[in-house]
This record gives C-alpha cells, sequence and structure tokens, in this order.
C-alpha cells in the first residue's frame, strides 16, 4: 500500500512543484484543516522556510508525528541537527569518506549545500547523500573544518536550510532535486496478503557474525507476510528512510556507541514499534550495570568485582584464580580474557583500563555448557544449551585478531524440558529489562542457577535456535511485533 506524499510550504508561489502523484499544501491548511488530521498513510515533505522551535516549520513535523504520518524531516532529526555530540559521533563515523573527499582543498573551511541528497558538483554527491541519510531533512548545510594539528578535515556543524536561504544559483538546481527526488517515489508492491503495515528489518550482509543467518532472515520475511507486514530488508544506508516504516526489527549486532542504537533510537521517537527498543540496546551492551541491576534484585550471578584500578590484590583475595576479566561491552565471547597467574593479573586489567574507566572481574565457574533461554514479550520462546568449543573455556574460539577459530556444538531443547528453576531465572533477569527479544545466558553448577548476562538481539539461526519450533518461531516474534503495531495505532485485532 503506497504512501500519500504531501508537499507543506510556506507559500506556494515560491514552490512552482507540479509533480503527478503529489499534493502542494500551505502549511497553515495542513496545521489547521479538518481533512488532514484525519487522513492516514501520509508523508509529509516539510519544506517550510525553518524549522525552529514553534515555528510553523516546527509544527508541521511535531503534528505530522501525533498524526500517524510520516514527516522528512521528524522531529527527532530537527533536534539531532542541534546535537553537538551527535555531530561528533557523525563526523568520526564518516572520517574516511570526509578525508577522502575534501583531500585536495588541503586546509581552511568548507561549506557543503545538500539538495535532498544531491551537491551541485557530482564528485560531494556520496558525502552529500550520507549525511542527509543520517540527518534526513531536504534542504541542509554542512561545515567543515581542516584540523591543522590533526591534519583532517572534520564536521564542525550541519544546518536545515531553509527554502529562503537558498542561494538564487542554487534554486534551479534544488528545485530539479525536489522533481528528481518525488517522482522516484514508488508505490510499494502489492502483496498478496493485502499487507496494512511495513516492516523494516536493519541487516548488514558484511558481518561476520551476524544474529541471524541468511536462511533465518528468509523465514522472519515470510513470517511477516503472514502476519500482515510489508517487509524489508534495510541497511545502514536507509537511515534517513525509518520514517516509512511502521515497524523496525533489528537483526545487526548491536551495540550504543553505534549505527544500530541511532536506528533504534530515532524508529522509536518517530513513533515506530522496535524490537529491540534503544533503551533494551543500553542496558544489555554494558556488564556493569546488569551486575549492578541483577545484584540489586537478588539473582544469583558469579562473584563480581567492578575495579577501577590495576591492583590485583583485592580480586586475588576476593575471587582467586582463575577468574574472568570483561570488558564491559563485549560480545561474542569477545572482550573477556581468563587470568590464571597472579604476574599476568595486573597487566591484564591494566591493558582493559585503557579501553573502559571500568572492568568486570568476575569468579570463574567452569561448566560443560552454557544454556541460553529466548525470552519474548516476556514468555519463554527457545532453549539451547551451548557447549564450550574444543579445548577451550569459552564456547566461541577467536583468535588475537578477532577471527573465528572454533566453536562448541549445540543443542536445543523444548522450553518445557528445561529445569523450571533454568526458566524462572531466565524470566526474572529479563523481566527487569523490558518485554523485548532476549538471550539469557546462565551456568548451573549442582542444584544453583547463575546468570551470565542478558543480550539484546540474541542469535536466531536456521537449524538452531528454531530446531524446535521451526517456522512457529518466527511467526511467533512476528505476531508480537504486529501487535506492539497495532496497540500504537489503535488498530483493534479482526
Amino acid at each position: 500500500m503506497a504512501l500519500e506524499s504531501l508537499i507543506v510550504v510556506d507559500d506556494p508561489c515560491a514552490w512552482p512543484l507540479k509533480i503527478p502523484g503529489t499534493e502542494l499544501v500551505t502549511a497553515r491548511n495542513y496545521l489547521t484543516e479538518p481533512e488532514y488530521q484525519t487522513r492516514r498513510r501520509v508523508k509529509v515533505f516539510n519544506l517550510c522556510r525553518s524549522y525552529r522551535y514553534q515555528s510553523l516549520g516546527y509544527y508541521v513535523s511535531l503534528l505530522a508525528e501525533a498524526r500517524g504520518h510520516h514527516p522528512l524531516p521528524g522531529v527527532t532529526a530537527i533536534q539531532d541537527l542541534k546535537s553537538a555530540s551527535i555531530i561528533r559521533i557523525v563526523s568520526d563515523e564518516l572520517d574516511e569518506l570526509i578525508q577522502k573527499t575534501l583531500r585536495p582543498l588541503r586546509s581552511g573551511e568548507f561549506v557543503l549545500s545538500i539538495y535532498l541528497g544531491r551537491n551541485l558538483a557530482k564528485r560531494y554527491d556520496r558525502l552529500g547523500q550520507q549525511l542527509f541519510s543520517l540527518f534526513p531533512a531536504p534542504f541542509l548545510r554542512a561545515f567543515f573544518v581542516f584540523s591543522a594539528k590533526r591534519e583532517k578535515w572534520q564536521l564542525q556543524n550541519i544546518f536545515p536550510l531553509a527554502a529562503s536561504e537558498i542561494p538564487e544559483e542554487h534554486r534551479t538546481f534544488a528545485l530539479d532535486m525536489a522533481r528528481e527526488y518525488f517522482q522516484g517515489i514508488r508505490p510499494r508492491p502489492v502483496r498478496r496478503n493485502r499487507a496494512r503495515f511495513d516492516l523494516a528489518i536493519l541487516v548488514n550482509p558484511d558481518e561476520s557474525e551476524p544474529p541471524s543467518d541468511t536462511l533465518a532472515l528468509r523465514r522472519f520475511l515470510r513470517a511477516a507476510r503472514e502476519v500482515g507486514f510489508a517487509p524489508e530488508l534495510i541497511g545502514r544506508e536507509d537511515f534517513g528512510r525509518l520514517a516509512e516504516f511502521d515497524a523496525l526489527f533489528l537483526r545487526e549486532t548491536t551495540n550504543v556507541n553505534h549505527h544500530t542504537y541511532r536506528f533504534a533510537r530515532r524508529a522509536a521517537a518517530e513513533g515506530l514499534a522496535v524490537v529491540d527498543h534503544p533503551e533494551s540496546i543500553l542496558k544489555c551492551s554494558n556488564k556493569v550495570f546488569l551486575a549492578e541491576l541483577l545484584r540489586r534484585h537478588h539473582i544469583a550471578i558469579p562473584t563480581t568485582m567492578i575495579l577501577h584500578r590495576s591492583t590485583p590484590d583485592p580480586v586475588l583475595k576476593t575471587l582467586g584464580l582463575p577468574c574472568i576479566l570483561k570488558k564491559p561491552d563485549g560480545s561474542f565471547s569477545r572482550g573477556m580474557v581468563r587470568v590464571e597467574q597472579p604476574d599476568h593479573l595486573r597487566g591484564q586489567i591494566a591493558q582493559l583500563l585503557t579501553h573502559s574507566d571500568l572492568v568486570i572481574a568476575q569468579q570463574y565457574l567452569p561448566t560443560s555448557f552454557d544454556w541460553r533461554i529466548g525470552i519474548f514479550d516476556r514468555q519463554p520462546l527457545f532453549a539451547c544449551r551451548y557447549y564450550m568449543a574444543e579445548q577451550h573455556w569459552q564456547i566461541l574460539r577467536h583468535a588475537p585478531d578477532g577471527k573465528l577459530l572454533d566453536e562448541g556444538r549445540w543443542d536445543t531443547l523444548p522450553v518445557e524440558e528445561v529445569p523450571a528453576t533454568v526458566i524462572a531465572t531466565a524470566l526474572k533477569a529479563a523481566n527487569l529489562i523490558g518485554d523485548g527479544l532476549y538471550g539469557v545466558d546462565l551456568k548451573q553448577v549442582g542444584r544453583r542457577v547463575y546468570v551470565i548476562e542478558i543480550n539484546d538481539n540474541p542469535n536466531i539461526d536456521a537449524g538452531v535456535e528454531d530446531a524446535v519450533l521451526k517456522e512457529e518461531l518466527y511467526r511467533r516474534i512476528m505476531q508480537g511485533i504486529m501487535r506492539r503495531v497495532e496497540l500504537r495505532k489503535g488498530v483493534s485485532r479482526i
């Protein structure tokens, strides 16, 4: 089902845009006329002169979100453009492209005007498209400065460019880019199940250890169509398209200092149903937070210490050796080391402290396998036993450069065959985070069950986690996401 396109402007006379399939409307009419309040499945291109707080342009985007429309720019994008910290992150993230594009300029300052992702000079198009994707506003002006100390270019600031501020010599080009952009809108293909909502699934085809393999992604797509979604696999370059969708499902490894978190944050701010929610990413990605949270709620964890100095004495006294040292944000068995000798302990702590102000030291509990209980919507979904890699103390064994060398075997059990204490502990732990999709890792030592960590965005691979439920596992997840969308849209099930 295609989105209806509205082009909202202050003065239609200043925008001679006659584009099939779009409707030109004044900002005041959009804000006040009842017919625009009741329309559904609308994309709003906000081309007002200003987006400053409480201006007409600001209210167009604000009310578009309140009406369930899809504004460009959204209020979150408007706020991101004011955030110095986000601009610094984007500058670092696009560093290679910035240096390559601006290298011929050598020094000084540079201003880049971006019209729906394009610039008059084609050599700046790629950089313009990336900035448009990260800061989705129709017209932008980016300011770059050359740091002599660092010998490199940096993005200093980026602003939404008001229509009135477009230079006269750029105006024809800006209008042409607007025509091309709007004419490029194509209705989504009609689905056999007459999809009611659009679902974006964020993936990274180049990821070495993705949360879901290709076959699992195909099963997610099939299940999504069955429950009423029009699903689409999207990538990092599709950040600016998030407002086109009703829900976002992350199937790329998440981290807070990463574009996956910005996708989740932007999608949540745009009113999409998000799995997993940015708050889950924040909580699950930091082991210091999890250790404190679980301890406060009296959930058993291995004896754990939080270190901020490299002195080994407290660790030796409390934990003994061997013990485990962990980076707060490590994942996939990386960012952690087992220490067996006292003379290695200080050096390993010091090395980890170069990356983080805090390090976790944890009691070593040797077991032949770890439990992984998958939980969604506060219900157990799957149960796996992941066995340690051969002659290794972890499930995955990596080379020093991070390359995966080996992994242990696994088996998947019906949830009802798992010890009740394991399921109960996993549920209690996951419920402290939320109602999203989590993988709780646990160790069972005798009758005692210990939570090792809670993962957002857990692995779901074909033939592994789905070995018991098969297609039903994917269907349950999609049904849960659909319920979230319907709740946000106020839709009753037929």
